[in-house]
């Protein structure tokens, strides 16, 4: 079934979570810009969707300007100045899970700080996180996807020291779909950040409370660790393909190979979507970026390469698209990335328009939930290296690789687009599959969403590093990929793997079009 794209006029929110994307559009009802909207959405997600995102997390901001300006916020936190190899010397790598996971700072809080004070916010606190507020302390309901989840890490997070089990399992069971979530704790936390502002989460009463926990589960994150940070400004990525300019976060995140998979390309081209050459020529793109990611992308502090420098250098690029086989598929897989994440976007009327994208990484992160503050802790340093000296190598004050990288893309006519999507591994592959069919071949913003993907390589709980391609395709493509050289799983049709995506597009003349993806629990909510 052919979906409709939504359009509005006045402003327009994309999240995976209905309740989330409503609570944006109605701060924009109230006078709200998209970056408060935003915040507004980021807040509501952190409550409905606790499996994929939180206050304990990471979170990145990339924002057009209707001046034409575009900027960056990095919300990704240091590991604690307790985390070194030492504390590790047991393990041959960090636990997934647990209190040893929880080795980050969590970013995201001061991610709507530095978003909130850079586009001169004027709304208050307390309305921005209104909705946030209400959902922890009344109840949200479950939906099929969240239990799901809940039932599937059960085994391994009831038995993790802190509130995990009380808050998500309080009948002594996974939340099933339709029961009831309540945070009461969580609420009282985000209450406390909308009287007292968000500085708080990282200095004071509240900063220590979280310590107190933290420490009193045995991770190794400190007082002193949250006091150090701040969200950093930081200068997107760009690179022009024919007809637009592309955005995106530098490193930690993986930004970069998103960027570099439709540069790639824009020199290989295809005549058609979904076709073999469509398929095939991202597929293979993908693989060179992402090995120049794995080589390269880490702490920028560590890094030998410069992202930028790369998107610049042409004849490179160029080298690299020639280096594509069109008729055959190059050797995989290759070490992948996991984890699990939200993507929203907003757009306002003045032409404001925000990609934004925050996580806990793995689903409930590492699982350690405060006690006092009702806080999922991410697990994001469990990426780290333990052994060598690249640039991912575990370090006191050490930023980890970052799946997450929310995308902007300004096209010569106008427009601005801003989209992303969950899923690890599969953002880059989603983030072009998206912006090809809308951008190259003119299909409208819902049916890029809606249509069949593919991912490339292993997804979270499944050790496969195959082609998977969902059901719906022209049954000769899966052949066709097949007899190239391309490991070819067919999955079902709109299979949570492949991701939560969305995308806003603001066209030159006001109007809004918005899509959400049927993967996920969102919508898209007009003003």
């Amino acid at each position: 079934m052919m979906r409709a794209t939504p359009c509005s006029l006045r402003g327009m929110v994309s999240a995976p979570h209905h309740l989330a994307a409503q609570a944006g559009r109605d701060v924009l009802a109230d006078g709200g810009s998209a970056v408060e909207a935003a915040v507004a959405t980021a807040a509501c997600l952190a409550v409905v969707y606790p499996h994929m995102t939180g206050i304990g997390g990471d979170g990145f901001w990339l924002v057009a300007e209707p001046d034409g300006r575009s900027w960056a916020i990095d919300g990704s936190g240091a590991a604690a100045m307790a985390a070194d190899r030492d504390l590790y010397r047991d393990h041959a790598t960090i636990p997934w899970r647990g209190p040893l996971a929880a080795n980050t700072v969590a970013g995201t809080v001061a991610g709507w700080q530095a978003a909130l004070r850079r586009s001169g916010a004027t709304l208050p606190l307390g309305r921005l996180l209104r909705d946030a507020i209400h959902h922890a302390r009344t109840g949200v309901v479950v939906t099929a996807g969240g239990a799901q989840v809940a039932a599937a890490v059960s085994g391994a997070l009831r038995p993790l020291p802190g509130d995990y089990a009380r808050i998500f399992e309080p009948l002594g069971r996974p939340l099933a779909q339709g029961d009831m979530l309540r945070q009461p704790a969580l609420a009282a936390t985000l209450e406390r950040l909308a009287g007292d502002g968000l500085d708080g989460f990282y200095r004071g009463a509240l900063a220590q409370a979280i310590a107190g926990d933290l420490a009193a589960l045995g991770s190794p994150l400190a007082a002193a660790d949250l006091a150090a940070f701040d969200a950093r400004p930081v200068a997107p990525l760009a690179v022009g393909i024919a007809g637009a300019r592309l955005l995106n976060l530098p490193p930690p995140t993986q930004g970069v190979a998103s960027l570099l998979i439709l540069a790639l390309f824009d020199r290989l081209s295809a005549t058609e979507p979904d076709g073999f050459d469509h398929v095939h020529r991202l597929v293979e793109a993908t693989k060179q970026a992402f090995r120049w990611r794995d080589a390269h992308v880490g702490d920028p502090a560590t890094m030998t390469a410069d992202a930028q420098t790369l998107l610049d250098d042409a004849a490179r690029l160029d080298r690299m698209a020639g280096a594509v086989d069109l008729a055959h598929a190059a050797p995989w897989p290759h070490p992948p990335a996991l984890g699990d994440t939200t993507w929203f976007g907003a757009a306002d009327a003045r032409g404001q328009v925000v990609s934004c994208i925050q996580s806990t990484y793995f689903e409930f992160g590492s699982g350690i939930v405060l006690p006092r503050t009702g806080i999922v802790w991410q697990n994001r340093g469990c990426s780290f290296a333990l052994g060598g000296d690249g640039p991912n190598r575990l370090r006191p004050g050490a930023r980890p690789f970052h799946t997450l990288n929310p995308a902007l893309a300004r096209f010569d006519d106008g427009r601005v687009m801003a989209y992303g999507t969950m899923g690890g591994e599969g953002q880059p592959q989603t983030q072009a599959t998206l912006f090809t069919r809308y951008a190259l071949f003119g299909q409208s913003l819902q049916a890029a969403v809606d249509a069949p993907r593919w991912l490339l390589g292993r997804t979270w709980g499944d050790p496969s590093t195959t082609l998977k391609i969902e059901t719906g395709f022209d049954p000769a493509l899966y052949a066709t990929l097949a007899a190239a050289g391309h490991a070819v799983e067919r999955v079902p049709a709109w299979s949570s793997m492949m991701g939560h995506a969305g995308a806003v597009v603001r066209h030159a003349d006001g109007r809004i079009e918005g899509a959400t993806d049927p993967r996920s629990d969102g919508m898209v909510a007009t003003w």
